[in-house]
C-alpha cells in the first residue's frame, strides 16, 4: 500500500522559522549564562571563581596598559635632581677624601659599569653616593676584619620577608665564610618566630612584650621591641643549632638590658650543674653583661626584677662578621624615624654597625595604589634619621621583592611592586645610598610564580622560604663582593 503525503509551501516556511527562533532562544539563554559567570563574585563558598570572559584575548585590560607605563618608568633615566656640588662639598668635609680622588673614583665606576643607573636584573649594587662612596666604610671594615679588636657588624633591618633568620641566615652564612666570625648576633628575648626560626633555639617565660608598632610610650632601637618581667622569675634560654657550620659554637655569650634597678642574674652555662650568681649593674642606658668562653647553650633567669627592662641576647665571637637580624612583622620602613637617637648611639656603644641594610615594602605594596611618591618622602626621612642614629654605618636599601596576584585563574606580578620598586629607587637616589634590586634578582616580572613551582616560597606568592631565601641571599653576597672588587680597585688607583 502507497502513502501519498503532500507538504504545502507554508508549512515548510513554518517550520524554518520555528527552528530559527529555537536557535535564536538558545543562544540568548547561553550568552545569559556566560553573562552570569562573568559577573559571579571571586568566590563562591569558599571557593575561587575564574571569571569567563567572551572578549578576554580581544580586550586590553586597564592593568597591561598600566604595566607598560610602570616598565618604562623604571627604564626611563633618572629625573631627580640633586646639588651633586653640594653633596661633594659636603663629603669632602667628612671624610677627606679630595676632589680628585673623587673624580678618579667617578670615571673608574663608569668604566667597570659600562651600563649606568638602574640595574634591571640585580646583579650589582647600584652606588648612588657622589664618587660612588656608599658603602667605603663598610668596605674598609671588611678589609681589617681578621685583624680588627672587634667584629664587622652589620645590622639587617627588614618585615616578615626576612623572619626566622630566612635570607639573613645564608646572608650570614656566606658573609662569615669569606671573612671569618661564628654566631647568630642579636637575638631578641622572644618573637614571633622564636619557634620556627632554625638558627636558634630559644624558650622565654615571664614577659611583657612591647612594639613599636603599637606602642609609642616607650624608646625603641633598632629591634623595635623591649621586654618587661611580668612574672616574678622571668627568664630566657638559648641553644645554639647546626642548621650552618659557623653557629655550632660561639666565644662570646652577651646579654643587653636598657634599665635596671637591683635585678640578681642566675645564668647556667653549656648545660652544666655551675650557676653563675650575678647582681646586673644598676643602669637607664642600654648595657650588655658578657662573658667569654665557649658556648653552645646558656639559661638565665632573673629576680628583684622591679624597674627591669631587657632587649636579648647575642651569641657570636669578637672578631669576624656578624649579622644582627632586626626583623619585625608588619613594619612598612617608615617608623625608623621614631627610634629614639639616644637610645640607638647607646646601643652603638656596645655594638657599632658598619651596614645597616633596610628591607621593606611588602606592606606597602596595595593592588589600589601605583603611586607610591609619599612613600619614598618617608623613607628618605627615615634614612635621614638612620644616619643620625648609627652615624659611623653605611646604608644599603633593599627593593621590594616579586610580589604576584590571582588574575582569571592564573598568577602574575602586580604592578604596584613595580611601582613601588621606581619608588623605593628614587628614595636611594635622593638619599645618596647603595641600592639593591631584589625583583631584578628573583628574575623580574612573574618571578615569584617560578619560585612558588619550585618551593621557594609559600603559596601565598608573597613570602619566600628558607631554600628562596638561600637564593636571594646568594645573589646578595655575590653583587657585595662584586661591589668590593671596584672598591678594592679604586684604592689601589688611589694610591
Amino acid at each position: 500500500m502507497f502513502r501519498i503525503f503532500v507538504v504545502s509551501k507554508e508549512s515548510t516556511q513554518m517550520n524554518k522559522d520555528n527552528n530559527f527562533g529555537r536557535l535564536l532562544l538558545l543562544l540568548l539563554i547561553t550568552l545569559g549564562i556566560c553573562l552570569g559567570f562573568y559577573y559571579l563574585p571571586d568566590q563562591l563558598f569558599g571557593m575561587k571563581i575564574k571569571k569567563v570572559d567572551l572578549l578576554s584575548d580581544l580586550r586590553i585590560k586597564p592593568e597591561s596598559l598600566a604595566m607598560d607605563s610602570l616598565r618604562m618608568q623604571l627604564e626611563q633615566p633618572d629625573t631627580v635632581r640633586i646639588d651633586s656640588a653640594a653633596v661633594r662639598d659636603s663629603i669632602l668635609k667628612t671624610t677627606g677624601i679630595d676632589s680628585v680622588a673623587l673624580a678618579l673614583r667617578d670615571s673608574l665606576y663608569k668604566v667597570m659599569y659600562a651600563d649606568q643607573g638602574a640595574d634591571s636584573l640585580g646583579t650589582r649594587i647600584e652606588d648612588y653616593s657622589v664618587g660612588h662612596i656608599g658603602l667605603k666604610r663598610f668596605f674598609a671594615a671588611l678589609g681589617n676584619s681578621r685583624e680588627a679588636d672587634r667584629p664587622v657588624r652589620v645590622a639587617f633591618l627588614g618585615d616578615s620577608f626576612i623572619e626566622g633568620d630566612i635570607v639573613v641566615a645564608d646572608f650570614r652564612s656566606g658573609m662569615q665564610e669569606q671573612f671569618g666570625g661564628h654566631g647568630v648576633g642579636f637575638v631578641p628575648i622572644t618573637s614571633v618566630a622564636a619557634q620556627f626560626r632554625p638558627t636558634i633555639e630559644q624558650k622565654a617565660e615571664g614577659w611583657t612584650t612591647w612594639s613599636m608598632l603599637t606602642d609609642h610610650h616607650h624608646r625603641y632601637t633598632l629591634s623595635g621591641m623591649t621586654f618587661e618581667p611580668k612574672e616574678e622569675k622571668p627568664s630566657i634560654s638559648v641553644k645554639t643549632t647546626d642548621r650552618y657550620p659557623e653557629l655550632k659554637t660561639v666565644s662570646s655569650l652577651k646579654f643587653l638590658y636598657e634599665t635596671n634597678t637591683r635585678t640578681r642574674m642566675e645564668l647556667v652555662c653549656n648545660g652544666t650543674s655551675d650557676t653563675i650568681r650575678e647582681t646586673l649593674e644598676p643602669t637607664s642606658v642600654i648595657t650588655q653583661y658578657e662573658q667569654t668562653g665557649t658556648f653552645t647553650e646558656a639559661s638565665f633567669s632573673f629576680a628583684d626584677t622591679a624597674g627591669f627592662r631587657a632587649l636579648g641576647v647575642a651569641l657570636e665571637d669578637n672578631s669576624g662578621v656578624i649579622v644582627d637580624n632586626y626583623s619585625l612583622r608588619g613594619n612598612s620602613g617608615m617608623i625608623l624615624s621614631r627610634l629614639d637617637s639616644a637610645r640607638c648611639r647607646e646601643l652603638n656603644e656596645i655594638r657599632p654597625y658598619d651596614l645597616v641594610v633596610l628591607q621593606y615594602g611588602l606592606n606597602i605594596v596595595s593592588d589600589s595604589v601605583l603611586q607610591y611618591g609619599w612613600y619614598a618622602k618617608r623613607m628618605e626621612e627615615a634614612v635621614r634619621h638612620v644616619r643620625v642614629c648609627f652615624p659611623d654605618a653605611d646604608i644599603l636599601m633593599l627593593g621590594v621583592s616579586d610580589r604576584s596576584r590571582q588574575v582569571d585563574g592564573s598568577f602574575e606580578t602586580m604592578p604596584a611592586v613595580l611601582a613601588l620598586l621606581h619608588a623605593q629607587r628614587q628614595a636611594a637616589r635622593r638619599s645618596g645610598v647603595a641600592f639593591w634590586n631584589v625583583f631584578g634578582a628573583m628574575g623580574g616580572e612573574n618571578s615569584m610564580v617560578r619560585f612558588v613551582e619550585n618551593n621557594w616560597a609559600s603559596k601565598d606568592y608573597t613570602h619566600l622560604s628558607f631554600r628562596g631565601g638561600k637564593e636571594i641571599a646568594s645573589a646578595l653576597l655575590n653583587a657585595i663582593l662584586l661591589e668590593k672588587e671596584f672598591y678594592d680597585e679604586a684604592d689601589k688607583v688611589a694610591r
